[in-house]
């Protein structure tokens, strides 16, 4: 079975090979990481269209006599201060995913990093006050480089305070990360309660 090493600590911890042992899967990655993504947006942009915008309907000069071209309406999209033509509105960009196709992409992250050995867990419990000194401590146990990825729970705040100072460190709660962002981490550090419920989301059970 695959193991992680620990970094606030010695030993490692077991990784359950039903959720870190998955094939990686490119396509359904790329699934789930675009839809992800695109419920991150707000989908609030919003434009004006012809008839929407604050414009006089009178016509700018008469039909005939002034030697110009006839002239319409002013709220055109090719006149100035006119409406905008198919301009963004107010939309949701949600791209549904199945569930099962979800929990798959996610176990295949987590078994790119565990193949990658760019998985590590952290005892937060060793925190006993902030500290990015140690904080960094512990990361610097961890080869590679790359931007890290920082997962916690509930009551490691000193974990979180201690970690979130550190450059190219992103700290998310365990229930906020998603498959895009342990795609664009070159590093995860989890600590084992979040290991633990990761596991658990991704369809498996962790083994001590």
């Amino acid at each position: 079975m695959p193991s992680a090493p620990k970094l606030a600590g010695s030993g490692t911890v077991t990784l359950d090979d039903a959720v870190f042992g998955e094939r990686f899967h490119e396509p359904l990655v790329h699934e789930a990481v675009r839809a992800e993504l695109a419920a991150r947006r707000r989908g609030t942009a919003s434009t004006l269209t012809r008839g929407e915008v604050s414009m006089t309907t009178a016509k700018a000069w008469r039909q005939k006599g002034t030697g110009r071209a006839r002239a319409g309406a002013l709220s055109t999209p090719n006149r100035v201060g006119g409406g905008v033509a198919f301009g963004p509105k107010p939309r949701s960009y949600t791209v549904k995913v199945n569930r099962k196709a979800r929990r798959r992409a996610l176990r295949a992250a987590l078994s790119l990093h565990a193949g990658r050995d760019s998985l590590a867990a952290i005892d937060a419990s060793k925190f006993d006050a902030p500290s990015t000194k140690a904080a960094a401590d512990a990361l610097s146990k961890l080869g590679g480089d790359g931007p890290v990825l920082v997962v916690l729970v509930d009551g490691e705040e000193n974990a979180v305070k201690s970690f979130r100072n550190l450059p190219r460190v992103s700290v998310l709660h365990v229930d906020a990360v998603g498959i895009a962002d342990l795609m664009a981490a070159a590093r995860v550090v989890l600590s084992e309660p979040a290991l633990d419920r990761l596991t658990t989301r991704a369809g498996g059970e962790t083994s001590e």
